[in-house]
């Protein structure tokens, strides 16, 4: 594996304090409702897609383009050699947070609307989510010097 040359961790705020009120209220249910089943499944869920979402890092070797949430377990990597462009983007509101098909491809995102895109040679496009756009593309313009 290459040294990394840039990595970058956004918390995802938007889903953080999302997570916590839902944390909040399903204890409150669960004191309710005795600690019925659905309460544990509840806990549980909350937890675990807190856990999975709660930031969204992005990593720029000389070989790749890896981004991934929480601790990893979600992730994409894209080798650069397939990578035509990057450039600088904004998701509209109604994109939302999280994974998501939307109308140019897949996107990643867990806070804000900034985002740079990827430009595969297959025509196809990815979003990653990040609140530093420029220093993203300033990074993949160093290694391969391209970007839209």
């Amino acid at each position: 594996m290459s040294e990394l040359e840039f990595r970058h961790t956004q918390p995802g705020t938007v889903i953080v304090a999302s997570m916590l009120a839902a944390f909040a209220f399903a204890v409150w249910y669960g004191l309710a409702a005795n600690w019925d089943l659905a309460a544990r499944v509840e806990i549980w869920g909350v937890a675990a897609v807190g856990l999975l979402f709660h930031s969204l890092t992005i990593e720029i070797d000389h070989e790749r383009f890896r981004c991934f949430f929480g601790f990893g377990l979600i992730r994409r990597t894209f080798p650069l050699s397939e990578v035509a462009a990057v450039r600088r983007v904004r998701n509209r509101w109604f994109y939302g947070w999280g994974i998501r098909l939307i109308r140019s491809g897949w996107m990643f995102n867990v806070s804000g609307f900034d985002a740079v895109e990827l430009e595969l040679r297959s025509g196809r496009r990815f979003r990653v989510g990040t609140d530093r756009p420029d220093d993203v593309i300033e990074a993949f313009e160093r290694l391969h010097g391209r970007a839209a």
